[in-house]
């Protein structure tokens, strides 16, 4: 090792992924897990982490389940804790159906208005093949309590 090398302490990575039926009730799901998964990860129900997170979670399974759906594939839910921040992914099965930037609200509702309020950066990863897309926030919580 070189004296000017500093060495970094590794950082800790979380990782949470769930596949969902691509219903109304999978949405609901979705949202009931990942906020268990805050808690366990020290961002207790109720705090503005959990809530944060599973609000953006439960606008983008919504949008997966609304304009995403394909009968027989359901929508994954992936979530990367470092850190301060987490990253949430949706990806379903419409890849050519990319959704409405946020500030032109579309003919459902304002749902990425609000991912756009809470994250601090959002986007939308479409696979190459067209077939699934992937729309990402990442989403700051801060150190968990303790």
């Amino acid at each position: 090792m070189h004296a000017d090398t500093e060495v970094q302490p590794a950082a800790t990575v979380s990782t949470f992924t769930q596949l969902f039926a691509c219903t109304p009730s999978g949405a609901r799901r979705a949202r009931r897990l990942v906020a268990a998964r805050m808690d366990l990860w020290g961002h207790p129900r109720g705090t503005g982490p959990n809530e944060d997170v599973a609000l953006v979670v439960a606008e983008l399974a919504a949008n997966a389940v609304r304009h995403g759906r394909v009968r027989g594939r359901g929508f994954r839910v992936r979530l990367v804790l470092r850190e301060d921040r987490v990253r949430v992914e949706v990806m379903d099965a419409r890849g050519e159906r990319l959704p409405v930037p946020a500030h032109e609200p579309d003919e459902g509702g304002r749902g990425l208005l609000l991912v756009d309020a809470l994250s601090e950066e959002w986007g939308v990863e479409p696979r190459p093949d067209g077939v699934y897309k992937t729309v990402w926030a990442e989403v700051r919580v801060g150190a968990a309590p303790g």
